[in-house]
C-alpha cells in the first residue's frame, strides 16, 4: 500500500511513495552495520563539524523545511518555522557539549582503593543502530531530538517516521547527507507499522526509541524486550494545568490558551486538564473561554491563523466522539464543540472548552489530541494535587502559584516527568524529557538522553 502525503487543511494527497520492500530495507540495515563500525571510532571533533554543518543548512533552509512540514501535518506556518529552527539550536548544543557530557568518569581514588584496582574509570560507548520510530505532530523536531544525540554519540540512526509525512522524512535524511555525514550514518526507512517488528528484531538494530500511541508503544516495547534490547517510550499524556490563588491569573490564562492550542492541540506535552482553585475558577474560566473563542482557525499557510487542521480525518473523528461524549453524560460547552462553519475540506475543529467533567466521562481519562480543553474546579490544595495524579499518563504539569511551600509540595507529589511553574511545558536541549506512568520510560536530551544509547562500561586495570 503506498505511502501518502496528504495535506489535512484540503485532503489533496500530495504525493505517493511505494514503501520498501524486503530487499531494501536489507540494504538500509546492511550499509547502517557497516557504518557503524568506522563510524564509532571518528573523533568529537568530526561529528561536531558535521553536526554543525548540519544546522547551517537546516537554517538556511528554515522556510522551505517548515512549509512541508505545514503542508504534511497542518501546523501554522509560524509554529513550523519555530520548529526549524529549535532543532538547528538542538544540534549546535550537542554538537557543542556531547564530549563533555561522555566523558571518562574516573570516582575518587579512596572509593575504589578497595576494588584491587590500579585505576578504574567509566567509558561511554556507542551501542549501535539505533532504530527510532517517530510520530507526525513534531515531524523534524521528535526526530532531531534523537537523531543529534545518538550521532553526537557515535551510533548511527534509522527512522521509521509517521506514514503521513514521507516528505518530512526523506528532507531529514537529505539534511545529513548534505551535511557530509557518511552514507549510512542517518537512513529514513519509508515502511508501513507491519514491517516495524522485524526492523526491531533484526539483530543489527542495537535499541529502539518510539514517540507515539501507547498500543504503538507496547508492540515496540515488547518486541525490544524480547530480544532484550534497550527501549525508551514517549507515549501519551493529559497534563494538568494548575492554577492557585497566588497565580497571575491574567498571565495564566494567556499562557493557558498557547499550551492547550500548540500544535493545533497535538502535542503530548500539551496542557489539557486546567484544575482551578475555586477562589480564581470564575474569573479564569471566563478569560479564558474568550479567549479561546477569539482564536481564529483556517489555512495554516495564512500567517494570521492561530489554529490549522488536524492531522487527519481519524484524528478528527477521535476527538469529536470524545466531546459528544462529555456533552451526553452532562459536560457543559462553553465554546466551540464542532466543526468551524467555512471549512467544508479539511479536518478543521474549534477551540472547544468543555466545564462539568465527571468520572463517568472518557475525557476524563483520555488524552484529548486537539483543541479541545477541560476545566476543573477544586476547593483547595489537597484536591488539586489528588486531580492532577487521577490520570494513567505522567509526562508533564503545569503549577501557577508563588507559594513556596506549594511548590514544594508539587514537586514532591506529583507523577509526572517535569514541574514547570508559572509557566508552559517545553522541551529544551539541556533539560532531560520522559514521563512515568503509561507516559512511558527513560529520558530524552541533555546528558541523560545522550547517554540512553550508550555501553557505560566500567574499565578495571590491576
Amino acid at each position: 500500500m503506498p505511502i501518502a502525503s496528504v495535506n489535512p487543511a484540503t485532503g489533496e494527497t500530495l504525493e505517493t511513495f511505494e514503501p520498501l520492500d524486503a530487499a531494501g530495507i536489507e540494504q538500509r540495515l546492511a550499509r547502517a552495520e557497516t557504518t557503524f563500525h568506522s563510524y564509532r571510532t571518528s573523533p568529537f571533533a568530526a561529528r561536531k563539524e558535521l553536526m554543525h554543518h548540519a544546522a547551517d543548512l537546516l537554517d538556511q533552509d528554515g522556510e522551505a523545511v517548515a512549509r512541508t512540514m505545514t503542508e504534511e501535518m497542518g501546523k501554522p506556518l509560524a509554529a513550523s518555522r519555530a520548529e526549524a529552527a529549535k532543532c538547528a539550536k538542538a544540534m549546535r548544543w550537542y554538537a557543542d557539549n556531547a564530549e563533555a557530557l561522555l566523558a571518562d568518569e574516573h570516582p575518587a581514588r579512596a572509593d575504589v582503593a578497595d576494588s584491587g584496582a590500579s585505576r578504574a574509570y567509566v567509558r561511554y560507548r556507542p551501542l549501535g543502530p539505533v532504530l527510532a520510530v517517530m510520530p507526525w505532530n513534531f515531524p523534524f523536531w521528535q526526530v532531531i531530538r534523537f537523531a543529534a544525540p545518538a550521532l553526537m554519540a557515535g551510533n548511527v540512526g534509522l527512522l521509521k517516521h509517521a506514514s503521513n509525512v514521507p516528505r518530512t522524512a526523506l528532507a531529514i535524511e537529505e539534511l545529513f547527507r548534505r551535511a557530509g555525514f557518511p552514507e549510512g550514518c542517518f537512513q529514513t526507512l519509508l515502511i508501513g507499522s507491519g514491517a516495524v517488528e522485524g526492523v526491531v528484531r533484526d539483530p543489527r538494530v542495537a535499541a529502539v526509541t518510539l514517540t507515539g500511541s501507547e498500543p504503538a508503544g507496547r508492540a515496540v516495547a515488547s518486541a525490544a524486550a524480547d530480544e532484550v534490547k534497550k527501549a525508551v517510550l514517549e507515549l501519551g499524556g493529559s497534563d494538568p494545568f494548575v492554577v492557585l490563588p497566588s497565580a497571575d491569573v491574567d498571565t495564566a490564562v494567556a499562557t493557558a490558551v498557547r499550551a492547550r492550542v500548540q500544535n493545533n492541540g497535538q502535542s503530548c506535552i500539551a496542557a489539557k486538564r486546567f484544575i482551578v482553585h475555586t477562589d480564581v475558577y470564575d474569573r479564569f474560566t471566563a478569560g479564558f473561554t474568550a479567549a479561546m473563542r477569539a482564536l481564529r482557525v483556517g489555512d495554516p499557510m495564512d500567517e494570521t491563523t492561530d489554529v490549522g487542521p488536524l492531522a487527519s480525518r481519524q484524528g478528527r473523528d477521535d476527538l469529536e466522539e470524545l466531546v459528544e461524549d462529555a456533552r451526553t453524560h452532562g459536560a457543559r460547552v462553553e465554546c466551540g464543540g464542532g466543526r468551524p462553519e467555512g471549512w467544508d475540506t479539511g479536518w478543521f475543529y474549534e477551540p472547544t472548552v468543555l466545564t462539568g467533567i465527571t468520572p463517568a466521562m472518557r475525557i476524563h481519562q483520555e488524552e484529548t489530541f486537539g483543541p479541545v480543553a477541560t476545566v476543573y474546579r477544586v476547593a483547595d490544595l489537597d484536591e488539586a494535587v489528588a486531580l492532577a495524579n487521577d490520570t494513567p499518563f505522567g509526562l508533564s504539569s503545569n503549577v501557577w502559584t508563588t507559594d513556596g511551600a506549594e511548590q514544594e509540595r508539587f514537586v514532591r507529589d506529583v507523577q509526572a516527568g517535569g514541574v514547570f511553574f508559572n509557566g508552559m511545558t517545553a522541551s529544551h536541549p539541556a533539560l532531560p524529557f520522559g514521563g512515568v506512568k503509561r507516559s512511558g520510560f527513560g529520558r530524552e536530551l541533555s546528558g541523560h538522553g545522550i547517554r540512553e544509547f550508550c555501553n557505560v562500561t566500567t574499565v578495571w586495570i590491576g
